[in-house]
């Protein structure tokens, strides 16, 4: 008799972009609030921003254009440019879960396969520890969940580094030349 398949209890996805690990790192952490869609509110009041601390010990909020903050995550482990680890404080029934044992983890790993590129690993995992009705969350692997975050990150790593490109092309000009005219 053979013993049940275990259930999948986390999401795990990957994509490539076309920028150096710090880069993907930075952009990653430093620029979530273009990451996560506002769409994806539990404040009773539209988005202002999202932060995401740049540090262990952090958290990852939400604004309200109101002033009202929604702390959904705690930020766990910050390595540069290789790692982040952040707390899932939400529940199955989409509201804040206060005590840590009831909450899962996302980390996300940043990878260099080459100069100019890195491989980015999100791993959403142990979703049992939300008790009753994590099954929902596998769902957080296809849509609107990460798959929808990771695309808007490839977006913003694409945007700064075409900006980047273009800043570097740019002619400048010569040492002492004016680049503007000033009324005289």
């Amino acid at each position: 008799m053979s013993s049940p398949a275990p259930e999948r209890t986390a999401v795990r996805l990957d994509i490539t972009v076309d920028v150096p690990v710090e880069h993907a790192f930075r952009v990653f952490t430093e620029r979530f609030d273009e990451i996560k869609p506002r769409t994806h509110n539990l404040l009773a009041v539209p988005i202002e921003r999202t932060v995401l601390e740049p540090r262990a010990g952090g958290t990852v909020y939400d604004l309200g254009v109101d002033g009202t903050r929604c702390t959904w995550a705690r930020v766990l482990r910050y390595e540069p440019p290789h790692r982040l680890v952040i707390s899932w404080d939400i529940g199955p029934h989409w509201q804040v879960e206060t005590d840590p044992d009831r909450c899962s983890e996302v980390e996300i790993q940043f990878t260099a396969v080459a100069p100019e590129r890195t491989r980015v690993e999100l791993n959403h995992r142990h979703l049992d520890r939300h008790g009753d009705g994590w099954q929902s969350f596998i769902s957080l692997g296809e849509g609107d969940g990460w798959p929808l975050y990771l695309e808007r990150y490839r977006n913003a790593t694409a945007a700064i580094a075409t900006a980047a490109i273009a800043t570097a092309a740019a002619p400048t000009a010569p040492r002492g030349t004016p680049t503007s005219a000033t009324p005289a």
